[in-house]
């Protein structure tokens, strides 16, 4: 799992940020999932290939649905930042392995399995949202082949009501990424951050801007909201250029002193009678194959 996955994992792993995804993106806001109700379960399923060797597969993020104690649903996020055209097979591998424990498992519960693939590109998802689109199908064929659907949300396309649905730190997030696609720039509102270490870490990866991950030791732990934040990631912006202006000009300075240096020799051989071109002439001529030496 990559550094992304890891990133948002720390963030969407949160019951109240999952069960606030979930609610929005599934039940457009209607509390139907509480944080109460979300029980922690491995991410990784196991499966034995043709080589009869057993191996594993992990989500990115994975939780039960439960009432009462028992469990209704397993529901799973998977993270993009790229259209992957491999995505059908993904997720469907990743539900069917989890199909596949209930068989085995001595419960005789069954529940349903819900995967929700979360993109952040600016622009549409441009690859296959179902098995029919991911492969290519003989029309003859077609009918016989089950064609399994997955759910993408494009969280930088949601609209501004859904986005003010959202009630956790994903809310920020998501509004985040549509202001930038709708007017390549961000201005922030004042909603405080819970999860300000998750959450700074996210920023970071998803724009591959670490000044928002160099900016955690410098706000507060409670209380602080985004507008706080990007005054810290604009002053460290400022000093890392400050950093490089100092380091360009001694840089700078040093190839100037050189410069000076190598002038102040010439002129000093020059007071002494001494030309440096003739020099460098006679012993070039000196050099020469075939010159005689006396």
């Amino acid at each position: 799992m990559g550094q992304l996955d890891k990133a948002e994992k720390m963030l969407a792993d949160y019951n109240d940020v999952f069960a606030d995804i979930v609610n929005v993106l599934l039940f457009d806001g209607e509390q139907v999932i509480s944080r109460d109700s979300l029980q922690d379960t491995r991410a990784r399923s196991q499966y034995k290939a043709d080589d009869s060797k057993l191996h594993e597969q992990e989500r990115d993020v994975v939780k039960f649905v439960a009432d009462k104690g028992v469990k209704i649903a397993l529901v799973g996020f998977e993270h993009q930042t790229t259209a992957d055209a491999d995505m059908p097979f993904r997720i469907m591998g990743y539900d069917g392995a989890a199909y596949r424990n209930q068989m085995l498992g001595e419960s005789p519960e069954r529940y349903p399995v819900v995967t929700l693939v979360l993109y952040f590109g600016n622009r549409h998802w441009n690859q296959g949202r179902n098995l029919h689109e991911a492969l290519n199908i003989p029309d003859r064929l077609k009918p016989y082949v089950s064609n399994y659907e997955i759910n993408v949300f494009e969280i930088a396309f949601l609209k501004p009501e859904q986005i003010a649905k959202f009630t956790s730190d994903f809310k920020i997030v998501a509004d985040y990424f549509v202001q930038r696609r709708m007017n390549g720039d961000y201005k922030p509102d004042h909603n405080t951050i819970k999860h300000v270490d998750e959450m700074l870490k996210l920023m970071a990866v998803l724009t591959a801007d670490h000044r928002f991950e160099e900016a955690i030791e410098s706000v507060k732990k409670e209380d602080v909201t985004m507008c706080e934040v990007l005054d810290k990631v604009e002053a460290r912006g400022i000093e890392k250029g400050i950093e490089k202006g100092i380091e360009k000009g001694m840089e700078k300075g040093r190839a100037e002193g050189r410069k000076e240096g190598r002038e102040e020799i010439l002129r000093e051989l020059k007071s002494l009678g001494i030309n440096l071109e003739e020099l460098r002439a006679k012993k070039a001529s000196d050099a020469a194959p075939g010159k005689e030496v006396k």
